[in-house]
């Protein structure tokens, strides 16, 4: 009982991550290199660490966040009806758009033209890290976490569709019939549902393996693959041994746990000459990401689509400040957009500032007595 009492507290204070991160940090920065081989090069090339995590210990992640949306999307949940999923959505658009606009008035004002390529940088939420900062600072059924959480992963999408077509890689350019295989994968896990299977393995195993394949050789992040087969699973009222259930029983301490693997695995940065590439990008997330989200969303209440159930302004304003949160998304768009190590460089350390939102979104949460 101590043992599980031990893990809970982990969970709850998201110390496997930030663990991760800081672990990270201390290996990019005093074994460089042989923080760099552990990634790629352990324990294979072709399937190294930094795969694992991001193509498939990830595919986890957005599936249990994907089963949460879900949830809430059912009878009796945050975001039903649908009409209440109209607001965050909305709120992504802003969450886009605003932090681009910033980050453009500020090459605007400053005149440094060479920092261009980079206006992708901030536009994507940090899901993992916005998740279980929303978890910590609102509690973990607060409809402020489903809010984000639908924000986020589409958020995500965005960015991942910015990253395919502004920031091409051109060794695996991509190829969109594949995307063909994600519409069997939902097929297979339809059928599933159809024969009433009871167990959450075979839609996994199936439908988002093809989904998996589909999403691999399109160019797309595969991470994303169980994001269109968890609606499919049975959720039975009532009945917690329905797959829908299983599968985040099954997955969610595990999940949780591992990412001490996602923040290795991704916010390994070398402390670098601050510039100002940094604060492009770390005023583009503050503003542009709070402000945005912020405005979209009241913007919505007053066209007349609703905040999620039991959800607050003053809730708004602080789940639009944890949208903030870019740090390691940005990293990975900051790696793409400059091949200048020393803008990379600098906005690389501008996306690990964004990660000080944190204690003031917990500070201003506790202050304002958002817990649930």
């Amino acid at each position: 009982m101590k043992f599980l009492a031990c893990i809970d507290f982990l969970l709850e204070y998201s110390i496997p991550l930030m663990a991760g991160v800081l672990l990270a940090l201390i290996g990019a920065n005093t074994v460089p290199e042989t923080y760099a081989a552990f990634l790629y090069e352990w324990p294979h090339p072709s399937a190294s660490f930094s795969f694992l995590i991001n193509d498939i210990f990830m595919v986890f992640f957005f599936g249990l966040v994907t089963k949460e949306i879900t949830q809430n999307c059912l009878p009796g949940g945050a975001l039903h009806p649908l009409k209440k999923a109209i607001n965050p959505l909305l709120g992504t658009l802003g969450g886009v758009v605003t932090p681009i606009v910033v980050y453009l008035i500020y090459i605007g004002i400053t005149r440094h033209k060479e920092l261009l390529p980079g206006w992708g940088i901030p536009t994507a939420t940090d899901i993992a890290l916005a998740w279980l900062v929303a978890r910590a600072a609102f509690g973990a059924g607060h409809p402020a976490v489903s809010f984000l959480l639908l924000l986020a992963i589409v958020d995500d999408g965005v960015g991942l569709f910015i990253i395919a077509f502004f920031y091409p890689n051109l060794s695996h350019p991509v190829t969109p019939v594949y995307l063909l295989l994600v519409l069997i994968g939902m097929g297979v896990a339809y059928l599933l549902r159809e024969k009433a299977v009871g167990s959450c393995w075979p839609y996994l195993l199936a439908g988002g393996g093809i989904s998996w394949l589909g999403l691999y050789f399109s160019g797309v992040h595969p991470a994303l693959a169980l994001v269109p087969i968890i609606p499919f699973l049975p959720a039975r009222d009532g009945d917690e041994t329905a797959p829908f259930h299983t599968f985040e029983r099954f997955f969610k301490k595990p999940v949780l746990l591992g990412l001490i693997g996602f923040g290795l695995a991704n916010a390994g940065v070398a402390f670098s000459s601050i510039g100002p590439a940094t604060w492009a990008v770390l005023l583009a997330l503050l503003i542009g990401k709070t402000v945005g989200v912020f405005t979209f969303s009241y913007v919505a209440i007053r066209l007349g689509f609703p905040l999620p159930s039991g959800m607050t302004v003053k809730a708004l304003f602080v789940a639009a400040l944890t949208a903030a949160i870019g740090m390691t998304v940005a990293l990975f768009v900051a790696g793409i957009a400059f091949t200048d190590p020393t803008l990379q460089g600098a906005a690389k350390m501008g996306a690990l500032f964004s990660f000080g939102i944190a204690p003031v979104v917990l500070f201003i949460a506790k202050r304002m007595r958002l817990r649930a």
